[in-house]
């Protein structure tokens, strides 16, 4: 599954952004082709940054899929609307293409967590 995940900067005036974003910018970017679902994170989930205001994640099957969403004429609009609520400057986009197991699939895994980092497990030790 892939995720396009924006966070954006403290707006100038939050009460005016977030009336824009949910009012406005998520009914643009809910007619994404192939989007499967979207969650927006606020206030204390962000760990309590100052410097961040809110985090979307939009899911799609696959890279490829979150690309051609973002490249048609719904995902153009979207963009288009969202710069008029944040310059890009105010924005850090990324595009993350991952995959799900359960602990009991990892057996199953394409890969093995020593080989994400040389062999040193830096996380767990």
């Amino acid at each position: 599954m892939a995720r396009v995940v924006t966070i954006y900067r403290i707006p100038k005036d939050a009460a005016a952004f977030d009336a824009h974003y949910f009012d406005t910018y998520i009914a643009l970017a809910k007619l994404l082709p192939g989007l499967r679902k979207y969650e927006v994170v606020q206030g204390l989930a962000l760990g309590e940054s100052p410097k961040f205001h809110l985090v979307s994640t939009f899911y799609f099957d696959d890279a490829q899929a979150a690309d051609l969403a973002l490249a048609s004429p719904e995902g153009l609009a979207a963009e288009a609307d969202r710069r008029l609520m944040m310059p890009d400057d105010q924005v850090m986009m990324f595009l993350v293409d991952s995959f799900e197991t359960s602990l009991a699939d990892e057996s199953e895994m394409p890969f093995s967590w020593a080989n994400l980092t040389d062999g040193e497990n830096h996380l767990l030790s």
